[in-house]
């Protein structure tokens, strides 16, 4: 059988802006911002988890008041959970809504000035301020916290924040600030901040820490920090919390685990190769410029005893050779000839090129990686032009091969057809990866160098015992490449410890990893991360199923609702879901912790729900909880219809122990009354999760 794989390990890989200053716009076709004042940003590490906590203070030295719209050029990969604001006194922040994001400027006209469109990258976070009139001469503090995956490669770590503001602004800023906290199980052999001199630096083998501070100067470099971890120490790292309570059934305990088998006892498996090359005449200019290079750099990186060809496409089909070659000086010096005779022109025969290139795997085995990348900057124009059917013909003559193919899919431009790729790589043990005209080279180099040596074949994980594990992602499991990794989530059900097993074929033979994995009982509060990691992986998985079927079908509708409960429900934004509308934070008065019993038990639950009163109601009702523990937090209080929609986020600061509660008045985010019925609410601690019901009559 073959499967689709979207793999984060793979996406970590591909660049672009990872990290970035956020944007207060007033107008964006002319380029108009607030002034950057200063910038904070606060990387907090868990093995290769970081949660990233950008703040920037701007100035409205405008002239006149103004509504902004928050522009963050957010890395592809990356999810946000939080974003907030302070202004006049008072936090406000932003609820995550069933609404995809507004991308449209503000200020009249539709196209965003060169700059800021440049600035914004591939995968930008927009928040509509409507609620916040900046006035004249006065400061907005915006705080964006988002979570992602550090990229890895042969044991090096790379942290990287592009702090280049130039595009947006060019004039020195009072304050710049990092501050970065790297926690490893796995010892930091090395650490440095290759782009600017530190003026702090430690490490003490498993915690490291960087901090830089820079004061009136303009923000024109990055950020980039790298960091070694032992290579002796090769194997499985893992970590678990369980929560109290959580808004689904699959169990209130979430585990992450990073995963790198050590190949010292295994020879790298051999790869039988094809690169399918577009040549149509639309890839004319940099682009097959950009082809050309990159397979040229694949064929010089080929291993001994590797077999590959070479096919290219336009109205007609070329093979380098009629069948898969060895990898040796004379077939290399022959192939790079081929790729630089290449040349854009003609129409964009797909089918051909399959046809081609497939039945060559006739030989190949499932010992060996039979692999095929695909790149193209078009949709099929000749040959076989519809999709599902172009998608069977491809399945039917990798069938008729006999054996498994990975089938590697790369899109250039807007113009690719996104369906056909992501299924093509669901049914092939792939990807599909869609890129930016000038990004060709770059990203098929760096993939290539990721899947040059694979380490497992067609891996499989088992846990034992397995009843205890559910939803854990990706699955199914990606091949595994030498020095590369493997981040799996999942929940579990019970504390435990559980035995993990990777198995899959390893030069021509069976071969199996096992490790160990301690299963906690308790909230980590460390750890809180946790679920989130799981739901951003969980929204990943479903979007693979989202596009497999037709945009608009009642399975992609319903998998669309999935991805948006567990978006709103974990604080995860998604692809159709953004932040919206606004709650205040209430920092004290009808919210303050009543004085604690002497009798409170601060060994006890350290949540306790106490209901709301009245109950039903009408108009409003009181929602009371028990804290048993040291906590300076803020609580979100979530209202949820019949329908699993978000009606009301209420906040809440708590400072302690105490009885707390906060009135809800039966109005949505609008401040419209709501209908009677019934309402769920969820209270939100962070690290643990109370929910209940309750009757609004009228």
């Amino acid at each position: 059988m073959r499967y689709f794989i979207l793999v984060c390990t793979v996406m970590l890989l591909m660049w672009g802006h990872l990290f970035a200053n956020g944007v207060a716009v007033v107008d964006g076709p002319t380029g108009t911002v607030f002034q950057l004042v200063d910038s904070h940003v606060v990387v907090e590490v868990d093995n290769q988890i970081a949660i990233v906590t950008t703040t920037q203070r701007f100035f409205n030295n405008l002239g006149y008041s103004s509504f902004p719209k928050y522009l963050f050029p957010l890395p592809e990969g990356a999810s946000a959970t939080q974003l907030r604001w302070f202004y006049e006194d008072e936090w406000h922040e932003a609820i995550i809504s069933p609404v995809v994001q507004d991308s449209t400027p503000p200020g009249p006209g539709t196209e965003w000035s060169a700059n800021l469109a440049e600035y914004m990258g591939e995968t930008p976070l927009f928040y509509n301020m409507n609620e916040t009139g900046v006035i004249l001469g006065t400061y907005i503090t915006i705080e964006l916290t988002y979570v992602m995956l550090l990229p890895y490669e042969f044991g090096t770590v790379t942290f990287k924040y592009p702090n280049d503001y130039t595009l947006v602004q060019y004039s020195p800023v009072e304050v710049q600030e990092l501050s970065f906290t790297l926690n490893s199980l796995r010892q930091i052999d090395s650490i440095e901040m290759t782009s600017h001199n530190a003026d702090t630096l430690t490490n003490d083998g498993y915690v490291a820490t960087v901090g830089v501070t820079l004061n009136d100067q303009i923000p024109n470099m990055d950020y980039v920090i790298e960091y070694g971890l032992s290579q002796d120490e090769l194997g499985l790292f893992g970590f678990s919390t369980m929560l109290d309570s959580v808004p689904d059934t699959y169990g209130n305990g979430f585990f992450t685990f990073i995963a790198e088998p050590d190949p010292s006892d295994n020879v790298v498996i051999d790869k039988v190769f094809t690169l399918i090359i577009d040549r149509s005449g639309s890839m004319s200019g940099q682009k097959i410029i950009q082809a050309r290079s990159a397979a040229t750099y694949i064929v010089n990186h080929l291993n001994e005893g590797d077999m590959f060809n070479i096919v290219s496409f336009s109205s007609n089909i070329t093979s380098f050779r009629d069948e898969h070659v060895e990898f040796t000086p004379d077939n290399q010096s022959d192939a790079i000839e081929y790729i630089n005779s290449l040349s854009a022109t003609g129409s964009t025969n797909i089918s051909g090129a399959f046809g081609e290139a497939v039945p060559q795997f006739d030989v190949a085995t499932d010992d060996t990686a039979n692999i095929i990348i695909f790149f193209t900057d078009g949709e099929a124009t000749t040959g076989i032009t519809e999709t599902q059917a172009l998608v069977n013909y491809v399945s039917d003559l990798v069938d008729q091969t006999e054996t498994n193919i990975s089938i590697f899919n790369f899109g250039i431009g807007p113009h690719v057809n996104e369906q056909l790729l992501t299924l093509l790589a669901q049914d092939n043990n792939g990807l599909a990866q869609f890129l930016a005209d000038n990004d060709l080279e770059e990203m098929i180099t760096a993939f290539y160098m990721m899947i040059r040596n694979p380490v497992m074949i067609n891996p499989e994980i088992t846990y034992t015992p397995e009843s205890v594990i559910e939803e854990a992602f990706p699955n199914p499991v990606p091949n595994l490449y030498q020095g590369r990794q493997l981040i799996v989530s999942g929940r579990y059900t019970q504390p435990t410890t559980i035995g993990i097993s990777f198995s899959g074929t390893a030069f021509n033979q069976y071969v199996t990893y096992n490790y160990e994995l301690e299963l906690v009982d308790h909230a980590d509060p460390e750890r809180q991360f946790l679920p989130k990691i799981w739901a951003k992986q969980k929204i990943e998985h479903l979007m693979v199923q989202y596009y497999s079927y037709g945009e608009g079908s009642d399975e992609a509708e319903e998998i669309k609702q999935e991805i948006i409960a567990i978006s709103i429900a974990y604080g995860v934004i998604s692809d159709f879901t953004s932040f919206q509308g606004e709650v205040s934070i209430d920092d004290g008065g009808e919210g303050e912790g009543d004085d604690v019993d002497t009798g409170t038990d601060i060994s006890a639950a350290p949540y306790q729900l106490l209901g709301n009163y009245p109950n039903p109601f009408n108009p409003s009702t009181a929602i009371r909880f028990q804290i048993n523990r040291k906590m300076d937090e803020i609580v979100k209080i979530r209202i949820y219809n019949i329908k699993g929609q978000i009606v009301k986020v209420l906040a809440l600061h708590v400072n302690g122990p105490g009885v707390y509660e906060i009135e809800w008045n039966g109005r949505d985010m609008q401040n419209k009354p709501v209908a009677s019925g019934t309402y769920f609410y969820a209270i939100d601690f962070g690290d643990g999760v109370l929910t209940s019901k309750m009757l609004l009559l009228k």
